[in-house]
């Protein structure tokens, strides 16, 4: 059991020690040891993907070479491909920010933009095995690589293209 008077004692040094801490940290201006997952990039796993799985092959040569050269002008840290299914069929590269969850359209065919609701699967890439796997959730975060939208989004409704005879 501890006397008073050192439990006293170890009161005083705890609250010198959060006074001091505190002051340390307020002053402190090296590099945090926490950093921000968004600061991450995946664009080498994303220009990887392209180039040995989404666009691989001469038939693909020039489409890919395009989309390459758009990836090495954009300067986002995250980028996201997608896909036309299940199937894998590569269809633009979109830009992700982790911090306003905004997915905007770099190059490619698809919408401009893609919201919460249109997502329809997440899909991880692995480098060693050159192939997409579905993530079993539904929100995107910077572990995604890929994704695809509800097909029904594919089917653009394009005002008086009927045409009558």
């Amino acid at each position: 059991v501890l006397s008073r008077t050192s439990s006293r004692n170890m009161e005083r040094d705890w609250e010198i020690g959060s006074i001091t801490s505190s002051i340390t940290s307020a002053e402190y201006t090296g590099p945090k040891l926490f950093k921000e997952p968004s600061s991450k990039s995946n664009k080498p796993i994303i220009i990887n993907a392209i180039a040995h799985c989404c666009l691989a092959g001469k038939v693909n040569e020039t489409q890919k070479n395009v989309i390459l050269e758009e990836l090495d002008k954009c300067e986002s840290n995250h980028l996201i491909i997608l896909f036309r299914d299940g199937g894998c069929q590569f269809r633009a590269i979109y830009a992700y920010s982790p911090d306003t969850e905004e997915i905007s359209k770099v190059t490619g065919t698809g919408p401009r933009n893609i919201i919460h609701k249109m997502i329809d699967k997440l899909y991880k890439y692995s480098s060693d095995r050159k192939q997409f796997s579905i993530i079993p959730t539904k929100s995107v975060s910077v572990s995604v690589d890929a994704l695809t939208i509800h097909s029904h989004l594919w089917h653009i409704k394009r005002p008086g293209s009927a045409r009558r005879k």
